[in-house]
């Protein structure tokens, strides 16, 4: 059982893009009038004005219910695809057939885009994807019972507001629960994608999943491993963007998705550690994980979180005394989190930050550290990943025990390597008072030797900074080159 954590959810601010209203008051059951922005009766009245009917539908309505700012508008309706572009097209607005062969098009109105569909069925996912056969529907309702969840199974009709909802979400809603429409077996065995969805709505909002929902995940673990490794990697993206993403993680471990989708982490679980660490090596990589959530790390901090520790179990053992020893899991975690990375496709700058973060986490920082230690330190990591690489070391330290820091924890090292930053002494190459065309100026041939050669010269000023002048490193050149 994963330990309870201090850590509390924090809710993240979003850029506000409707003016404010007053939620429904869903915790008593009762339903107020929803706030339905002026552009949406805009364009509800376009429709009525061709005996159409017009509903918003999909996270929006959910949103609204959950109290939350709606971020997009998709909107259904009755009308055919031709017969929506001819009525937007006569508005002078742009229409984008996007999705034309499952009856979606894009209209632009008023600056802002709106993907209208009509009302439809849609059967025979033979790909656990995409359905074969998609067929209009007559009412919305018909459309509604091709949903995933029944939070997600809801329409507002416009521009009035009434809500549609023959599948009880809003008491869902009401409930925090995540529920399948109809048979959740039939539901995850349409499209491979809904099982990431569930895990990732709970995590995001902090639901708990409906019991015969969770129990259908296991069993159609095959039509999941069809989804595409883009679309697992936004998934996890947007468990680890939660505010606690170890609800999520643990739904996976629990339903046999982590082990699907990231074995090199579920091999994680039954690590026992030593000394202060109090659990094993998954639950410490979750608590650092929710650590970095809960100080809304960058996406980079909480990856690094989540897989420093991964090069544990290949390096475990056992010393004289009986202790575990897991020496170099830095290095062994490292290249593990780059194949992980590397598999789910994320973009090489992401996968080469992340990697290094994991690797250089081990640092042990004390006060007879010398003044050249710090340099190198600094020149190692690099400047830019600095911030970062405490974070993940704050979120590492904290999951040992799950306990608070201690507030000065790493505080006088960040005060030294910032009075080092600030003596604006040479830290690499650029910073050196010579450059390769002296050295050669000096009769040093061009090729390898020449940077042995430069990189000797930083070494010796990180020791000493006060030897980078022109004329202290030119004579040291020499000496190396035997020319003195």
């Amino acid at each position: 059982m994963f330990p309870q954590s201090t850590i509390e959810p924090q809710k993240t601010r979003e850029r506000d893009v409707l003016p404010k209203y007053h939620p429904p008051d869903i915790r008593k059951g009762i339903m107020t009038m929803l706030f339905i922005p002026r552009i949406l009766k805009d364009i509800a009245r376009i429709f009525s004005a061709h005996g159409t009917p017009c509903f918003l539908v999909g996270g929006a309505v959910r949103d609204m219910l959950r109290g939350e700012k709606a971020q997009d508008f998709d909107l259904a309706t009755a009308a055919r695809p031709d017969a929506v572009t001819a009525m937007f097209s006569a508005e002078r607005c742009t229409v984008i057939p996007t999705g034309i062969k499952h009856g979606t098009v894009t209209v632009h109105y008023k600056g802002q885009a709106f993907e209208i569909t009509t009302f439809r069925t849609e059967s025979d996912y033979r790909d656990g994807r995409h359905p074969e056969k998609v067929a209009y529907a007559a009412t919305i309702e018909d459309d509604l019972s091709r949903r995933d969840f029944t939070m997600n199974a809801m329409a507002l009709e416009l521009p009035q507001g009434r809500l549609i909802d023959p599948f009880n979400g809003r008491a869902d809603i009401q409930n925090r629960v995540i529920r399948c429409v109809g048979n959740p077996l039939e539901r995850f065995s349409e499209d491979g994608l809904r099982s990431l969805r569930c895990v990732r709505f709970a995590s995001q909002f902090g639901f708990s999943v409906d019991t015969e929902t969770l129990a259908a995940i296991p069993q159609t673990l095959s039509i999941t491993a069809s989804v595409s490794v883009e679309r697992i990697r936004d998934e996890l993206d947007k468990v680890i963007g939660s505010a606690k993403p170890s609800t999520g993680l643990l739904l996976m471990e629990r339903t046999g998705l982590l082990e699907q989708m990231l074995p090199e982490l579920a091999a994680c679980r039954g690590v026992e550690q030593k000394g202060r660490h109090r659990f094993d090596v998954l639950d410490h990589s979750l608590l650092a994980c929710d650590y970095a959530a809960k100080e809304r790390c960058p996406r980079a901090v909480r990856l690094a979180a989540l897989f420093h520790d991964i090069g544990k179990r290949a390096t475990r053992a056992m010393d004289e005394s009986g202790v575990w020893t897991f020496y170099h899991h830095e290095r062994e975690s490292a290249v593990l989190t780059k194949n992980i990375l590397s598999r789910l496709r994320y973009p090489n700058a992401v996968i080469d930050t992340v990697t290094h973060l994991v690797d250089e986490h081990m640092f042990r920082y004390t006060a007879n550290w010398s003044n050249a230690a710090v340099r190198r330190f600094i020149v190692r990591v690099g400047e830019a990943h600095l911030p970062n690489l405490y974070k993940l070391r704050r979120a590492d330290a904290f999951a040992h025990a799950d306990e608070p820091l201690r507030p000065d924890f790493l505080i006088p090292f960040m005060d030294r390597v910032t009075a080092i930053l600030n003596e604006k002494k040479a830290l690499s190459l650029k910073d050196l008072a010579v450059s390769g065309k002296e050295l050669i100026a000096l009769g040093i041939q061009p090729g390898p030797r020449l940077g042995v050669i430069l990189k000797e010269l930083l070494e010796a000023v990180l020791d000493d900074p006060e030897l980078n002048t022109k004329e202290k490193l030119l004579e040291i050149a020499a000496k190396m080159e035997g020319r003195t």
